[in-house]
């Protein structure tokens, strides 16, 4: 398997030349679309995304996955949500807020968003008493 993936081309040959998209360029905007919506707790990232958060980074693309294929651009989020939130409702509300920051700023139409709830956060009340 190839880690390479090849560009989106997100414009028609002009005279000014043609603009391509990275995937990656597609994986910071998911992420940062999908943290504005209120009821996501975290993102599910990898070993990598883990290593780059523990020296000071920030992994915008973490728990999101860019398949270019032929019948389109498929996003695959992995999400952690807030306990008591309506799973189906966040869910739809990340869609359309990844959909649309997508079309807005790449002017790409995405074939599919699909999310993936990998797990729950529980509140962290202070039950101690002072």
């Amino acid at each position: 398997m190839s880690e390479h993936q090849s560009l989106v081309n997100v414009s028609e040959n002009t005279d000014l030349g043609k603009v391509e998209i990275a995937p990656e360029v597609i994986e910071v905007i998911t992420g940062i679309a999908a943290s504005e919506v209120e009821g996501l707790s975290s993102m599910r990232g990898n070993f990598a995304t883990g290593v780059v958060e523990r020296f000071g980074g920030v992994s915008h693309s973490k728990g999101v996955k860019v398949e270019l294929t032929e019948e389109g651009i498929l996003i695959d989020l992995h999400v952690v949500l807030n306990f008591g939130v309506s799973i189906p409702e966040i869910a739809q509300k990340l869609q359309s807020n990844i959909r649309q920051s997508l079309k807005n700023m790449t002017g790409l139409e995405i074939a599919e968003i699909n999310v993936h709830v990998v797990g729950i956060q529980m509140d962290h009340q202070d039950t101690q008493n002072e």
